[in-house]
């Protein structure tokens, strides 16, 4: 299987790494061959290409490649969400996601246990799938134009909500 992903120039050298240390890194990692020109080619088996794919395009959304890694882990996936065009409102939004000092981006990683970038025009996770699925809808939130406090309350009323869930055990 070859796939062809585009990824920003300016995050090229990142995915090569020092020396080509991350990419020979993700080869290994992943059973792929990987040359990079104008766009990054994916040379492999139809899993070991898809998480290689997974792997670039988390790198490529602003993920340091240590980060990127983990989604070899079957149990971890990445999802990008796409925040408007217009320059004006993608700034605010960004900021609103970001938060003073970062603020918000670590609630919402320590919250539900997932790793955040807010590179471009995406806003993208990566973690265990429930806990995504539980910090895009906070994004989403964000950018609906919920308050934080609000947002913070959601991923904890959540998180309360699962635990109650879980079976007991009769140990």
């Amino acid at each position: 299987m070859i796939e062809k992903i585009l990824i920003p120039k300016e995050r090229m050298p990142v995915l090569i790494g020092k020396d080509g240390s991350v990419k020979k890194r993700l080869e290994e990692a992943t059973c792929t061959k990987i040359e990079i020109a104008d766009d990054v080619t994916v040379h492999g088996e139809a899993l070991d290409a898809m998480n290689a794919c997974n792997i670039i395009k988390a790198i490529g959304r602003g993920f340091d490649p240590s980060d990127a890694f983990d989604l070899i882990d079957e149990n971890i996936t990445l999802c990008i969400i796409p925040l408007p065009n217009d320059k004006k409102v993608l700034k605010r939004l960004r900021a609103r996601i970001i938060g003073t000092h970062g603020k918000c981006r670590k609630s919402i990683e320590r919250l539900t246990k997932t790793k955040l970038s807010i590179y471009g025009k995406t806003a993208s996770i990566i973690g265990e799938y429930e806990a995504v699925d539980l910090a895009r809808c906070a994004i989403e939130r964000l950018v609906s134009g919920y308050t934080h406090s609000n947002v913070y309350s959601f991923i904890e009323e959540n998180l309360s909500n699962r635990s109650k869930e879980l079976p007991e055990s009769g140990i």
